[in-house]
């Protein structure tokens, strides 16, 4: 299986990730991925009145269509992220988008929101057999702009509500021209407020998180935070991707555009995670963020997250990664 992998990665990087995530269902359909991948013993933790089997979940943007539900929940982990999902399908930003630092076990993307649309995510959370817990990351199209941004979220959040166990308010992409000025005092009011009011319209009970940005002064953070505690919203998902690309030891990638995710993403948007868990102890927080083995998945635990998600380090480690830290 390691030489597969190795395989798979010679090809680039957003191809890799479709053959690797085709594979793994192939091995699902033919009932032996958890020969090559065993399952961990279930934890069941409850949390924000939901019952996780363990605290090892998905980011948004490992399965971004919901194509992949099934056979990612049977490699073991305790709930899976769907999306970043948009009111219409839309490409993305042109290719090349994704760049691997391998040796820093870093990527660099600008994928730009690429997605086939909320009504075929939809589609597949209506069949998936997964019966783990579901989260929808939801965002807003390229073209749209102020008030028709909001609208987007709302719309989204409208028709996955009723196939959704809960759901993530991804505000923090760098890679959707000025989606991060939603992190302002008057934006996030404004979505707050018509998050609340839509959730009272659907009846909605779940859970309802905002992704935020790790690039913003934490005096803005921490404003963030405190709105959202005084809110009927849940918590924060700490954090997207960075822009600040001096941190890798490889100049060459310091001009990229683009989110910085990966090993070197650890240290600052855990160090966010902290911040914001010491000023509001009783806020719920996820943490994502550079967790490549069990020590980054138990230091995201210890500075205040009830749950940790992986992208990056399930495409550098491989599926082993999901054992590797579950594992007793």
């Amino acid at each position: 299986m390691n030489l597969i992998i190795k395989i798979i990665k010679i090809f680039p990087p957003e191809a890799a990730h479709l053959i690797a995530l085709l594979s793994l269902n192939l091995l699902y359909k033919l009932k032996i991925l958890n020969l090559f991948f065993p399952k961990c013993k279930e934890e069941n933790v409850q949390l924000f009145g939901l019952n996780f089997s363990n605290r090892l979940g998905t980011a948004a943007g490992l399965d971004k269509n919901g194509d992949f539900i099934d056979c990612l929940g049977a490699l073991g982990f305790g709930f899976i992220e769907v999306g970043t999902v948009t009111p219409l399908p839309q490409p993305g930003n042109s290719k090349p988008r994704i760049f691997r630092v391998s040796k820093e076990q870093a990527v660099i993307n600008r994928l730009g929101f690429n997605n086939k649309g909320v009504d075929h995510l939809v589609r597949n959370l209506k069949k998936r057999k997964y019966e783990g817990i579901i989260g929808v990351n939801i965002g807003a199209n390229k073209k749209s702009k102020d008030k028709e941004r909001i609208n987007d979220y709302i719309e989204c959040f409208t028709k996955v509500a009723n196939y959704t166990d809960y759901i993530t308010v991804n505000i923090s992409s760098p890679n959707t021209p000025s989606l991060r000025d939603l992190h302002d005092d008057k934006n996030v009011k404004i979505l707050i407020n018509e998050l609340e009011n839509q959730s009272k319209v659907l009846n909605f009970s779940g859970p309802i998180f905002l992704k935020i940005s790790p690039d913003e002064g934490l005096e803005k953070i921490l404003n963030i935070a405190n709105l959202v505690e005084k809110s009927s919203l849940t918590g924060l998902i700490i954090s997207n991707t960075t822009t600040n690309k001096n941190m890798l030891d490889d100049e060459k990638y310091h001009s990229y555009e683009g989110g910085l995710s990966g090993k070197p993403l650890m240290s600052i948007s855990t160090s966010c995670l902290k911040d914001v868990k010491d000023r509001y102890p009783d806020l719920p927080l996820i943490g994502v963020g550079g967790v490549i083995n069990k020590n980054d998945f138990t230091k995201k635990i210890q500075c205040g997250a009830s749950l940790v998600q992986i992208y990056t380090g399930f495409t550098v480690i491989g599926p082993k990664i999901v054992h590797n830290i579950l594992a007793e």
